[in-house]
């Protein structure tokens, strides 16, 4: 990875390579994406796509490469595995499409859960912030099998955003939600962008959604194809 232009630079990732068994899913990804970027990634099924953001998520150990975040060294390889750097991976917000709320826990209780295992408390938006933001006020109290799929992903970006990472990522957002939902979360997205200036990376099978990007990634058989500004 060239240093010439690193502090332009939210996340960069230098010849990543995953395999599930024999299976090759990712064969040598670099990509560079920069602060305040909002990253569509394309590609069939199969290709690596979620593969990546969970890579960035450190749910998935990486074969080969490094990914950096905001220049530090996030995951790196060695002989013994991988080295996670948990600092860093607090600045790193994910967002499932299968929501993944805790069942057993209220709305107001998931988003406290992800405050207070906060590194920095200093960088946490505020409660009351994030709450009005996506204006769920009146869901704190309802557990998880009581909203629409609408209010669970808008409570899963919620939780996303309290840490106030530097970038967060999106595995199909609005694969879940049918169209008027689907709608309001990408103007949703838009805004957060604009209001927090975080970076986002969202893998999405949306054309329309992505032409609004800064940026498309197509990906197949594990490799970038081409990238449209």
């Amino acid at each position: 990875m060239s240093k010439a232009t690193e502090n332009d630079f939210c996340v960069r990732i230098g010849d990543l390579h995953k395999s599930f068994g024999n299976l090759k899913i990712l064969r040598g990804i670099d990509l560079d994406i920069k602060h305040k970027e909002k990253i569509m990634i394309l590609g069939p099924s199969g290709g690596g796509k979620s593969t990546i953001l969970r890579c960035l998520m450190g749910l998935e150990t990486i074969d080969k490469g490094e990914i950096l975040v905001e220049n530090d060294p996030y995951i790196t390889c060695s002989k013994k595995g991988n080295n996670i750097n948990k600092k860093i991976q607090q600045q790193v917000g994910m967002v499932f499409q299968s929501f993944n709320l805790f069942p057993h826990l209220t709305v107001r209780q998931n988003l406290s859960y992800s405050k207070r295992y906060a590194k920095n408390k200093k960088q946490i938006i505020t409660f009351d912030s994030v709450v009005r933001l996506l204006e769920i006020e009146h869901l704190l109290t309802k557990m998880p099998r009581q909203l629409s799929g609408g209010e669970k992903q808008r409570v899963a970006v919620a939780r996303a955003l309290i840490n106030k990472p530097s970038v967060i990522l999106a595995d199909e957002p609005s694969g879940n939600l049918d169209s008027a939902n689907r709608g309001e979360l990408h103007e949703l997205l838009f805004k957060l962008r604009d209001d927090f200036e975080q970076t986002f990376v969202i893998v999405t099978h949306d054309d329309h959604f992505a032409l609004r990007s800064n940026k498309i990634i197509h990906i197949k058989d594990g490799i970038i194809e081409n990238s449209k500004l």
